[in-house]
C-alpha cells in the first residue's frame, strides 16, 4: 500500500476516534484546568455550527476584536458593547469563563487616540476608559489582558499612544483591580513562550511591576509559531518556571500553529499535532499554568486561515492536533 495512502486511512482513523472521545473541555474540567478559544461574536449567530463547537468544546473563550478599544471607543467616548454583551450572554448560558482582551494594546485603536495629550489628559482618557469597560463587566470576567504586547521584538517598550504618561503600565493594572477587585489581571505577549532576550524584557518589567505592588496576577504566552517549534529547544519548561516563581498565574492564551513547511499533508499535520501536544504537556506540567487557549478553534475563521493553524478544519471536522490535546488532557 502507498504511503500516503496508508497515511489517509490512519489519519482518518483518528479522526472518528477523536470524535467518538470524550470533549476538550470535560477533560479539562476533570483536571479543573480551563481549556478556551477566541471567538467572533457574529458567528454565534451566523453559523450555528461554529457555536455548537465553541460551547462543547471550550469553557472559556476571549473576545478576538471585539473588546480592543478601536472596536468598543471609535469616537470619544461614545461605546459599543453589542458585540461584546452578545459574547458575554452566550458564555453565561453555556457555562463558561471569559477573558477580556484587551486594555491597553498599542494596535487597534481609534484615530482620535492619536491626538496630541498631556500626561493628565492621557491619565483621564485611560481612567475613563477602563472604569467603563472592565466596570460594566464586574464580577462577569475572570481574566484581563490588561496589558498586550508592550514589550519589542527588540526587547524594549513599543512605542505607543500611551507613553506620553510615563507610568502607563502601572496606572492601567492599577484602575482595572479599582474597577473588579475580583478579576485576575494579567500582562500578555508573544515571542516570549522560551527563553530569550524578549522573555528576560518581559520576566524584568513584571518583577519590577511585582516589586512595586502592582496588582499583577498572571503572565499570558501567545504561542503563535509554526511547524518548526520546539518547547524543548527554546527551554519553554524552563522559562515558565521563572514566571511562576513569581507568583503569578501562567496561560497559554492565544496558540495557533502555521500548517507549513516540507512534507506531505498527512506529515504537516501530525506535526502540527505534536506541537499542540508537546505545548500542552509543559503547560500541565507547570501546577501554576491553569489555561490554554487558541486563537480561533477552525481553519474557516483564523487571522491566518490559509495556514490552517487550528484543531479543526475548515468544514468543523478535527484534526490531527484535536487528538492531540485530547490524549495530552488525558494522561495522569
Amino acid at each position: 500500500m502507498p504511503f500516503r495512502l496508508w497515511s489517509l486511512m490512519l489519519m482518518c482513523l483518528l479522526m472518528a476516534l477523536a470524535q467518538s472521545g470524550p470533549p476538550l473541555r470535560a477533560l479539562a474540567e476533570k483536571r479543573n484546568f480551563q481549556i478556551g478559544a477566541a471567538v467572533e461574536p457574529s458567528l454565534l449567530l451566523q453559523e450555528p455550527e461554529y457555536a455548537r463547537i465553541l460551547a462543547q468544546e471550550f469553557n472559556l473563550v476571549v473576545a478576538e476584536n471585539v473588546m480592543k478599544w478601536g472596536a468598543l471607543q471609535t469616537s470619544r467616548g461614545q461605546y459599543n458593547f453589542a458585540l461584546a454583551d452578545l459574547l458575554m450572554d452566550f458564555a453565561q448560558k453555556n457555562r463558561m469563563a471569559v477573558r477580556g482582551h484587551t486594555l491597553v494594546w498599542h494596535q487597534q485603536l481609534p484615530r482620535w487616540m492619536y491626538g496630541s495629550f498631556s500626561p493628565a489628559e492621557m491619565e483621564a482618557i485611560l481612567r475613563e476608559h477602563i472604569q467603563t469597560v472592565v466596570g460594566r463587566y464586574r464580577g462577569r470576567i475572570a481574566y484581563w489582558d490588561v496589558v498586550n504586547e508592550a514589550v519589542g521584538d527588540d526587547a524594549k517598550l513599543r512605542p505607543t499612544p500611551f507613553e506620553v504618561l510615563p507610568d502607563y503600565l502601572e496606572k492601567a493594572f492599577r484602575l482595572a483591580r479599582e474597577a473588579d477587585p475580583q478579576a485576575k489581571l494579567f500582562y500578555n505577549d508573544y515571542g516570549a513562550e522560551g527563553l530569550g532576550p524578549k522573555s528576560d524584557a518581559i520576566y524584568a518589567l513584571l518583577k519590577g511591576l511585582k516589586e512595586r505592588g502592582v496588582p499583577l496576577d498572571g503572565v499570558g504566552f501567545q504561542v503563535h509559531v509554526d511547524l518548526g517549534f520546539s518547547p524543548g529547544a527554546v527551554r519553554m519548561a524552563e522559562n515558565l518556571e521563572r514566571f511562576a516563581r513569581l507568583g503569578l498565574e501562567i496561560h497559554i492564551t492565544e496558540m495557533d500553529v502555521r500548517l507549513s513547511g516540507p512534507g506531505s499533508r498527512a506529515e504537516r499535520l501530525e506535526k502540527q499535532a505534536q506541537v499542540y501536544r508537546e505545548v500542552m504537556r509543559v503547560c500541565l506540567g507547570q501546577p501554576r499554568c491553569k489555561a490554554f487557549t487558541l486563537w480561533g478553534f477552525t481553519d474557516a475563521h483564523s487571522w491566518r486561515s490559509a495556514s490552517e493553524p487550528l484543531i479543526f478544519d475548515a468544514d468543523y471536522k478535527p484534526k490531527p492536533a484535536y487528538l492531540a490535546l485530547q490524549q495530552a488532557l488525558q494522561r495522569p
